[in-house]
């Protein structure tokens, strides 16, 4: 894994990517939006893969308890906001997720995972 720039205690990176929002439109977002509140900002590795989407969608599913503890879920992928769109946009049974209750985040460029340090160093 790469080191990264998040450290434990202190402040997490910021970030700015464009997300595929649970209504389905893409936003830019950034980490500094959600200041004053909790958030549970997670990786994982690809769309289209049969690691995550049980975990994924649980997080959407709950999405609501999280915003009554003043938690925002995001999620993040290497992938771009195109796929997230389309794996959201594929009926589960199919492999997809489904509607999303939480935003999904493109980082196509790995900058992101690079600065929270969620890369193996060979890849």
């Amino acid at each position: 894994m790469s080191s990264g720039n998040a450290k434990i205690g202190y402040p997490a990176p910021n970030f700015k990517a464009t997300a595929v929002m649970p209504d389905g439109q893409f936003k830019d977002i950034s980490l500094s939006e959600y200041k004053g509140k909790y958030v549970v900002f997670f990786f994982y590795p690809l769309d289209f893969t049969f690691v995550c989407p049980t975990e994924i969608i649980a997080f959407s599913d709950r999405a609501d308890e999280f915003k009554k503890l003043n938690c925002q879920v995001i999620g993040a992928s290497v992938d771009s906001h195109f796929c997230h769109l389309a794996w959201i946009n594929t009926p589960k049974k199919q492999g997809g997720l489904g509607p999303m209750n939480i935003p999904l985040i493109s980082d196509p460029k790995r900058t992101i995972a690079q600065d929270y340090g969620v890369l193996k160093a060979d890849e």
